[in-house]
Formats: C-alpha cells, structure tokens, sequence
C-alpha cells in the first residue's frame, strides 16, 4: 500500500479515542484496514439489527471480485470503517479548536452515526442496481440509495424502539444527504463543517473516501500512496469550513487522482462492465416474475434484497426465469459479453457528448453478412473524472498558510506545477457483442460510427482478428 502504515494507524487512531473514552463499554473490533474500532452501546442497536447486517451480503465493489478476486470486502466493514474515521476526524477537530467550535456530545454522535449509517439503503452489486438496473424497469423514477438510507434509518428506530432523540435523527439524515441532490440548503444549517464529514457535497474531501479508496486499492493489490492520516491530523476549520495546509495540495490531489484510477483499472474494468451488463439483463428478465424493483417501495421489504437475489435466480426451477438463469451461467463459465473496442471521446467534443446507444451502432452498419439487431449489441459511455466534472476538484477547496493565519484562499494548479493535468474528465465508449460470431460485424460497425461522428477512428488499434474470429 505504498507508503500507509496500518500499525501506525491503528496505534495512533486507539490511542487518541481511548484518552477521552472509557472503553469498558465498547465492544472491539479487528479491522484489517484501520486496526481496532470500538463501538460504543447505542451504535450496537443499529448494528446488531437486520438491516444493518444485510450490508455483509453487499460487496462493496459489486461484481469486480469475478475480475479482482480479492475484492470480496463488504458494504458492512466499509460502513465501520466510515464510522471509525468519522469518529476520528470529530475528535480531532474537538482537541484542536473544541472550544472556538462549540463541539458538544450531540456533534461527536451524530457524525458517528452518519458515517454507520451512511450506506445503509445501498442496492445490490455496488451501483449497477441504482444506474443500471431500475432506469431499465422504473425510467422516469427518481430513486437514490442515499434517500433510502434515511428511510432505513426511520424504519429501524421505529421497529426496534431505538430510544433516541428525534433531534439527533433529523441531524444524521441531513448529513447523509449532505452531498445528494436531495440536500438542504447550506444556509439553514449551523456547524455546517460538520455535514462535510462524512458526505461532503461541497469539496468531495470525506472520510467515506478516506476508507474505500484504502480499503479498494488493498482488496484489488493495486496500491496507494494517498495518505488520509496526514489530511487527518491537519485540517481545521475556518469560516464554517474544513481547510488543509497550503504545503498538502499535492496529497489533496493524489486523493482524486487515486480515485480516478480505481475507476479506470477496477471499477470500469473492461471485463468488469462486461459481467455488469449481463447482470443487468438477467435483473431485468427476471423482474417481471420476481418483482425485483418492487422492494424500493418501502424499507420493510427493501431489507431482504442483496447480491443473493443472483443465486435465487439461477438456483430457481422456475420456467419463467430461464432466460436470466443462462445469463447467469454464461457469466459463471465465463461465456462473457465480448468486448469489442473502445475509444476515448476526444477533448473538444466532451462538454456536448451525448450517449452512444446499440441504435447508433447498428445504423452505422453498411455491408455484412450478418444483419446486426439492438439486442445483440452492449454499449457502455463511461464518465470518469475527479469529482467535478470537467472542472478541477482543487478549485472548490480552501487552503491556509500556518497556524498562525486564518486566512483562507484557493490555489491555482499553475501555482503549484506543470505536471498536473490540464483535463479532469474522460469520457470512453466500449461496445460489446452478446454473440461471439457478431464481433467481426459489431466491430466495422463501431469503426463507421466513429467515422461518421468524428471524421477518423478514435480507436487506439483495430479489433483483433483472433477476437473477430471467435466462435
């Protein structure tokens, strides 16, 4: 993991909690990233129910571990990973400038809260089922995980009595909320510092990162060398808002760098995308029969889904689902969707791409011996980027000198080197072929459209032969 020392972690994070805890009544736990976290009583009653315990059948990164086999961590040791450095940062910030910022009880525990609970109303298989799989069954609707984690959190404390202030949830639910669209206004808050804990809407600096950007690079052995610790022991508050040292630029940008890369090498993986596109199919024939979607509709029935739903399905004798449960074989025997080429959507044209869909494909064959249909092409657009768009994460966050400065600026990149990108957005379209003896076909129909649209092949080579003449 490059240059993170979870010794050094885990003796630095227990010992600082331990000074002002008594321990004697939080029970351990063994976190193979941060070492030690100690739960405290009333963050046991959330845990210790079964919708929180659901998130031990959600992988964290959906289905990558079928690429990256060592990616079988959970939604469930994220959720206490995001707990325990949401504990940390609150309590750092108390020690350093508790007094100026007024942090009480009420602040440290519903920081805590909200990083447990943060990813509670998650769907199955990472984001495939919230970007990929209700669009198809549910277009039109205007669903998030974050506004079902708050549902979630309503469900809980009502059917297990959680004896808790209506105060304290109100609190939790604004800070998950924090970075979605479904936010309240920044003005009607106060201490609105801590909102950017945990979901920082205003930045993208959270410890949410902080823990799946460690914890994802371990899992997929792809390195890291981002060291939250240093972001950690650092930042203070200025005007209402959470600042870092002028001289940690460049760790603020290894930060989004590093995510970026996870999404290029691990999350958009081109074998990765081929599974989730075929998993999306088998979601969408089945859900006619199971009624997959329906348990969005309330927290009672949305608790029972996760990623078992995929061992239902092909595990069931069931006629009706033989068309997802082929689907599912295929991906087990590694009979995959083929990846055919890709291309990188050149510079100019980013800010008014729109969606290459298999429509545009198919039209764009001109002779062929196969006739090529919709249903036999895949197009994935993917978007990656540094948080912001187009734009330069870094812009949006502010910067002090030294201690002895409360003053607060920004700094341009031009500032800082040369070397840093002048572009903060990719933007890349794969196409797939469901039929191994339609990449030839699917292929020259890819490189027409890319003719057509741009005047030359985007592509970085031409489809393989060997690749064209799989059968």
């Amino acid at each position: 993991m490059g240059a993170f020392s979870n010794e050094e972690l885990s003796f630095s994070s227990n010992f600082n909690f331990a000074s002002s805890q008594d321990l004697r009544f939080s029970k351990q736990i063994h976190d193979n990233v941060h070492g030690n976290i100690y739960i405290d009583p009333l963050y046991l009653k959330f845990i210790d129910t079964e919708q929180f315990q659901r998130l031990r059948d959600l992988k964290q990164l959906g289905v990558a571990h079928m690429v990256y086999p060592g990616a079988v961590h959970s939604r469930f040791e994220h959720s206490l990973g995001v707990y325990w450095l949401a504990n940390e940062a609150v309590h750092k910030l108390k020690t350093h400038q508790g007094m100026e910022l007024g942090i009480d009880h009420f602040d440290i525990q519903t920081v805590k809260l909200a990083g447990l609970l943060h990813d509670i109303g998650h769907g199955p298989f990472s984001h495939l089922f919230e970007r990929e799989f209700l669009p198809q069954v549910r277009n039109g609707l205007d669903w998030s995980h974050e506004q079902m984690s708050v549902d979630m959190i309503d469900h809980i404390v009502d059917e297990r009595r959680i004896d808790i202030d209506s105060g304290t949830i109100k609190r939790v639910k604004d800070m998950i909320l924090a970075s979605s669209k479904f936010t309240l206004t920044k003005s009607s808050r106060e201490k609105q510092f801590l909102y950017d804990i945990v979901a920082n809407g205003r930045n993208g600096i959270d410890v949410d990162k902080f823990d799946y950007i460690v914890r994802d690079s371990r899992a997929c052995a792809v390195g890291c060398n981002f060291q939250f610790e240093r972001l950690m022991e650092t930042m203070r508050v200025l005007g209402d808002e959470i600042c870092y040292r002028a001289k940690d630029y460049l760790t603020i940008h290894k930060l989004f760098a590093t995510r970026a890369d996870l999404h290029r090498t691990v999350y958009t993986h081109a074998k990765v995308k081929a599974i989730e596109l075929m998993i999306v199919d088998a979601l969408v024939k089945a859900n006619d029969y199971l009624h997959i979607s329906s348990h969005i509709e309330h927290p009672s029935q949305y608790w029972k889904l996760d990623d078992t739903i995929l061992k239902t399905i092909e595990t069931a004798p069931d006629p009706e689902l033989k068309e997802s449960r082929d689907l599912i074989l295929r991906v087990r025997r590694r009979d995959l969707y083929q990846f055919c080429n890709e291309y990188v959507v050149p510079r100019d044209k980013i800010e008014h791409f729109k969606d290459v869909t298999a429509h545009d494909i198919v039209c764009s064959q001109k002779s062929s011996d196969e006739i090529l249909n919709e249903e036999d092409v895949a197009v994935t657009n993917v978007r990656i980027d540094m948080t912001r768009g187009k734009h330069n994460p870094l812009e949006s966050i502010h910067f002090f000198k030294d201690y002895e400065s409360d003053e607060k600026f920004s700094i341009p990149d031009d500032r800082i080197s040369h070397l840093l990108p002048s572009s903060y957005q990719d933007m890349i379209v794969r196409v797939y072929s469901k039929k191994p003896h339609l990449v030839e076909a699917i292929s020259d129909a890819f490189e027409n459209f890319q003719l057509k649209t741009y005047g030359i092949k985007a592509q970085v080579h031409a489809t393989p032969e060997k690749k064209k003449r799989r059968v």
